[in-house]
């Protein structure tokens, strides 16, 4: 089974060290554009703000890319990437927001303010499974309806559409490892008679907390 951990939607948690107010906003994104749309998103909410250091991870081809946004290197960026690496999270961005107190913090200080800030938002966010599965249709007349129904959710598909017509179209994804199980118990339990044809490949979220 191919699968990553991810959060859902947005979650914001806040800290002050020393003055400092810490903002950590973490958000689901898809694509790099998207995690960008974020950032730019958070550095006009908090314009007046001294930075707004940023890290993400996408599970395409593993893009990592991280900023210290003017604070000294190595200091903000990277410990906020090593917050969503270390709790295996991808398709993850946060956006840690410094407005400064007047009191500087020192390297180790930074390093544990803006690590303390992310860990705070991705620990009170809601996390998911992603799961590859396979998009698929399958046709039906009326009569095989409701038993190839409940036969699709013992088998964990889940129905995405159901089109009624002279025929019926179903449309359901399922965790991409079942996929020729379901086909060969449809072919048994309606004697060849229906099969799934699948259409693509696709993540889709389980929660797990």
């Amino acid at each position: 089974m191919l699968s990553f951990k991810t959060i859902i939607g947005q979650n914001v948690a806040e800290l002050t060290e020393k003055r400092s107010r810490f903002i950590a906003t973490i958000k689901h994104v898809e694509t790099e554009e998207e995690a960008t749309n974020f950032i730019n998103e958070m550095k006009a909410k908090y314009w007046d703000a001294r930075h707004n250091v940023y890290a993400y991870i996408l599970n395409d081809n593993n893009l990592v890319r991280f900023s210290d946004d003017g604070e000294p290197h190595g200091t903000a960026g990277k410990p906020v990437l090593d917050v969503i690496a270390g709790r295996e999270l991808k398709n993850v961005a946060i956006v840690v927001t410094r407005y400064f107190g007047g009191i500087l913090l020192g390297t180790g200080g930074l390093v544990r303010a803006y690590s303390s800030a992310a860990i705070l938002a991705a620990d009170n966010a809601d996390i998911s499974q992603m799961v590859e599965c396979s998009v698929a249709d399958i046709n039906c007349d009326y009569s095989q309806y409701d038993k190839l129904k409940k036969l699709l959710e013992e088998c964990g598909a889940v129905i995405l559409d159901t089109i009624f017509e002279n025929a019926i179209k179903i449309s359901f994804y399922i965790d991409s490892s079942e996929f020729s199980k379901l086909n060969d118990k449809l072919i048994d339990v309606f004697f060849g008679n229906l099969s799934a044809k699948q259409i693509n490949l696709q993540f889709f979220p389980i929660k797990i907390n």
